[in-house]
């Protein structure tokens, strides 16, 4: 069996079906071939008589040797070499050889002619009949075009050159019937979605007003027709906007898809680091923070005639201010049209909102299947579990009532909502435990700080006999659908993060979440069937929550978002057409905040350091770093400093609890604290691709291996590199840094040419992998709660586009001076480093309570200006290295009467913090030790003492 055929066998039933039409086909295609020869044989024609003189001597190995081309794929690929807009897809075409020869041997026969074997008339017509001519296709390659592309033909004869030859038009056939089906369910999906009734209503509206909102429910189809509806009416630049990525890269997918443009920039997207658009782009899929930043210049608002605002409900920080951006430009721009569209927008008070531009609504019901709704409230016994912690039972008890009720026959998965990671954790454990008894669930977390490929484990299936369970955070509310979800079991609570502008300190808390919310995630049960919705709480306590979720922009630090604001030329912060004013202290303190940093004068004036930091899309601490790097010299080190503390830790769970991922990573930790150590990674994850750059496959796995041998997700440095690269150009763009000539200009001849013939293979590379399907799913394997790969070797060979990607951008050399840019060589480049970094986190320091020599590890303390108090991170270098900050008896001073609670020493620390962030308690977060009296004395600007300095 070939591997073609194995992959067809191991995918999920849906494939079965594919595999039966192919079949079909080809067998079809086959007896028709056959048939036609067996009904011309007694026909004796004069013109074939060279043909059929071939005799079974120069056809070496006999008849089902004669038409087994796989054999000759080496020659015969010369054929698509010479002509390669004959096929696109080569590898493709041979899986349809393999797959075709395949049902020709389970037939029992073989074709010994070809259907260009007979003679023509004086008119040009067969004298023969054959099935293939009624093919809608021609294919213009003769048999002496074939003859002089394959090297070799003294293994082939000509007969099988023709017969191959035929091959070639019956994959072009297969192919063009291929599209033709899809396009035909793609048009009657189209049709079918309910937004497809009110596609003239639409357009209409939005022709007319300004101001266009459209409720559209779960499932409608209002963000993939919608886009397309505007570009078919006649709108020719159209900016929509998404809350996350991942959502603008699918959407301009399937909108791509859709519009049948894969191979024209019809559709784009672009997000904080890749851009796939040019000019000629009509549709755009952008984040809410890219566009924002967009709108401040003048130009930008132009090229756009319309602005969609997508999923407004969520009130994420920057749609809401997108918003007052909006309702500010859409009255000076008469051709500017804006349509915002949500499934649970609160459209009274929208409306209310822009009612000076007239707004219309239009209303769109979904698509959802009946859902039963039942309340299971936690009760009293429940409750009281194990000193309050969070008890598992009651979502083990649904997957119960799941086994009981629902034959295993009957399909669907159970998506658990639940707040956080601990107690995702905690439901995960206990329902493996009970799914051992059966061995009829898989379980799987769902959470923000898996790594990608943990996360890609929920789109995959389950054999027969088996269901899943994903237990997940709201990631799966809105961000993510999952297919094959019958049952929704809802907590009702959700973790956010809120924010206390006096203390400066963010705080990730538990909240019931809101009406909307609910009916969001009941929603996930009836996407694609008739589904059960367990809510794990009582109809009361849904009746008393709030109609809708708290903006963002009340909970959430605003001081890089007025800055942007006050740099577009608002004149007062105070007065920005909020459509839900944030507390008014969170204003004050916010500007407070940017005085402080010299963005703002006294009275309110943007300074030149404001203006530049304006033009950073990073917090006011990481954009003061860039800067300071620049002024003192060491931009190279700030700038991949400044990009790993702007994303996400690439840490992952698994680094702090797999003891042999604690054991590989200890190479990387650095005792000067959190910043230095994510530094080592990048450098660290730098040298392994150095090392390994000469070969793609070694590199790629290299690297991979390596994060994963530490608990690392790769994609976060591939992020720090295009974020390192984002900050250099926008410092270059603010005259802070020169700008470098290209790196190939300093190439030799010789050089240049190895460089493109990398580009060429790593361009050919990428190209494969587009052409190639999507991801396609994998079947899980229940015992191990693990993926079962349909072929381990192959898969570790499967192409990595972001390796690519970045060995397109970057060389050798170039990987060599990120590596060169990224290493602090001398405890005085490190010092300046620190320096740099603390100019910009000034007055975020904190220090040491005074009884911590007598506490344990876990119990010290510390003393921020706003915040007293705060604990250690226990996931940071001194959360688990506490010693490190403790003065030793022999470094304490005695000063004859001097009295002090704290030892008197040249020694003393003082931590540097990036943040606070308050969960069971108060922690600091991405912690730096520096010299407490020198640190102090260089960045306070006033230090209040006694006259014996001793407190």
């Amino acid at each position: 069996m070939s591997r073609y055929e194995k992959k067809q066998r191991s995918r999920s039933p849906g494939h079965d079906s594919k595999r039966r039409e192919d079949d079909r086909y080809y067998g079809r295609k086959y007896r028709d071939t056959r048939e036609s020869h067996k009904g011309s044989s007694s026909r004796s024609v004069q013109g074939n008589r060279e043909t059929h003189e071939l005799s079974a001597e120069n056809r070496p190995g006999g008849s089902n040797e004669d038409s087994c081309f796989s054999k000759y794929k080496h020659e015969l690929n010369r054929v698509f070499t010479a002509n390669p807009n004959l096929v696109h897809d080569v590898a493709d075409f041979w899986k349809f050889v393999e797959k075709f020869e395949s049902v020709k041997k389970r037939l029992g026969d073989n074709v010994d002619e070809s259907a260009t074997d007979s003679a023509l008339n004086s008119i040009g017509v067969p004298e023969r009949y054959h099935k293939s001519h009624c093919l809608n296709l021609k294919l213009d390659l003769s048999y002496g075009e074939l003859f002089a592309r394959v090297p070799d033909t003294k293994s082939l004869t000509k007969s099988q050159l023709l017969k191959f030859r035929d091959v070639i038009l019956l994959y072009l056939d297969f192919k063009q019937k291929e599209k033709f089906a899809k396009l035909k369910r793609l048009r009657d999906t189209q049709t079918n979605l309910p937004v497809a009734r009110y596609r003239e209503e639409i357009i209409e509206m939005i022709k007319m007003e300004k101001v266009v909102i459209i409720a559209g429910d779960t499932g409608c189809g209002k963000s993939t027709q919608i886009p397309r509806y505007l570009y078919e009416a006649g709108f020719q630049k159209i900016a929509c906007t998404q809350p996350r990525r991942i959502a603008c890269i699918s959407l301009a997918k399937r909108v791509t898809f859709e519009t049948l443009s894969e191979n024209v920039s019809r559709v784009g997207y672009q997000i904080r680091f890749e851009k796939q658009k040019n000019q000629e782009t009509n549709i755009t899929f952008i984040t809410e923070g890219l566009l924002l930043r967009q709108l401040s210049g003048e130009s930008t608002i132009s090229t756009y005639d319309v602005i969609v605002l997508d999923e407004v409900h969520e009130r994420h920080l920057h749609g809401d201010f997108l918003l007052g951006i909006m309702k500010c430009i859409i009255n000076q721009k008469p051709d500017l049209k804006l349509v915002l569209m949500s499934a649970t927008i609160n459209i009274e008070l929208f409306s209310n909102y822009f009612a000076k531009e007239n707004v219309k609504v239009i209303e769109v019901p979904g698509r959802l299947y009946p859902i039963q709704l039942l309340y299971r409230p936690i009760t009293v016994q429940d409750l009281a579990y194990k000193n309050d912690r969070f008890n598992p039972s009651p979502y083990v008890q649904i997957m119960q009532i799941i086994d009981q009720k629902y034959p295993i026959n009957e399909k669907g998965d159970l998506l658990i909502f639940l707040s956080g990671i601990s107690e995702i954790t905690a439901v995960v454990d206990a329902a493996k435990e009970y799914s051992m008894k059966k061995n009829n669930w898989i379980v799987l977390p769902l959470h923000s700080t898996l790594s990608i490929v943990e996360q890609d484990k929920v789109f995959d299936y389950a054999p027969e006999g088996v269901r899943k369970c994903i237990v997940a955070t709201n990631i799966a509310e809105t961000s993510i659908t999952i297919d094959g979800i019958r049952f929704v079991a809802d907590s009702g609570k959700v973790k956010e993060m809120s924010y206390d502008p006096l203390c400066k300190m963010q705080r990730l808390k538990e909240f019931w979440i809101s009406k909307a919310s609910a009916e969001q995630r009941k929603g996930r049960a009836g996407r694609t069937g008739p589904g059960v919705c367990y809510r794990i709480y009582s109809e009361e306590e849904y009746k008393i929550l709030e109609k809708y979720s708290t903006p963002e922009l009340q909970r959430v630090p605003l001081d890089s978002s007025l800055l942007q604001m006050i740099a577009m030329g608002l004149p007062d912060a105070r007065k920005f057409p909020f459509i839900e004013s944030p507390p008014a202290s969170s204003i004050e303190n916010a500007i407070s905040s940017l005085k402080d940093h010299g963005a703002l004068t006294d009275n309110e004036k943007i300074t030149c350091i404001g203006k530049t930091l304006a033009r950073l899309p990073v917090d006011i601490v990481i954009g003061k770093m860039l800067i300071m790097g620049s002024i003192f010299h060491q931009v190279e080190p700030v700038l991949s400093l400044a990009a790993a503390l702007s994303i996400q830790t690439p840490f992952t769970n698994r680094a702090y609890r797999d003891t042999e991922c604690e054991t590989s990573r200890k190479k990387l930790e650095s005792d000067h604290g959190d910043p230095i150590t994510l530094l080592n990674a990048f450098k660290e994850w730098l040298e392994v691709k150095q090392e390994n750059s000469q070969e793609y496959r070694s590199s790629s796995n290299s690297s991979r291996k390596w994060c994963r041998r530490r608990g690392l997700e790769e994609q976060r440095f591939y992020e720090m590199t295009k974020l390192r690269s984002q900050f250099k150009d926008l410092l270059q763009d603010c005259n802070l840094l020169k700008s470098l000539p290209e790196p190939n200009s300093s190439m030799t001849s010789a050089e240049r040419a190895i460089r493109h013939g990398e580009l060429k293979l790593l361009k050919s590379l990428k190209r494969t992998y587009k052409q190639s399907e999507p991801r396609k799913r994998k079947q899980l394997k229940v015992e191990t709660f693990d993926i079962q790969f349909e072929n381990n070797d192959e898969d570790n060979e499967e192409l990595d586009i972001k390796d690519i990607e970045f060995r397109m951008r970057n060389d050798s050399s170039q990987v060599q001076n990120l590596l060169t840019a990224s290493t602090a060589c001398s405890y005085k480049d490190l010092t300046m480093l620190k320096l740099i970094l603390c100019s910009g986190l000034y007055p975020q320091f904190a220090c040491a309570d005074e009884f911590n020599y007598c506490k344990s590890p876990s119990e010290q303390l510390f003393h921020t200006k706003a915040k007293p108090y705060v604990a250690l991170h226990p996931m940071s270098f001194f959360g688990n290295h506490p010693q490190v900050l403790q003065i030793e008896e022999e470094d304490v001073m005695a000063i004859a009467g001097f009295k002090s609670k704290t030892p008197v020493s040249s020694k003393n620390q003082i931590l540097a913090y990036l943040s606070l962030l308050e969960t069971t308690k108060p922690y600091l977060v991405n912690t730096l030790r520096m010299p407490a009296a020198q640190t102090l004395l260089l960045f306070a600007h006033e230090i209040d003492t006694n006259s014996t300095i001793s407190m």
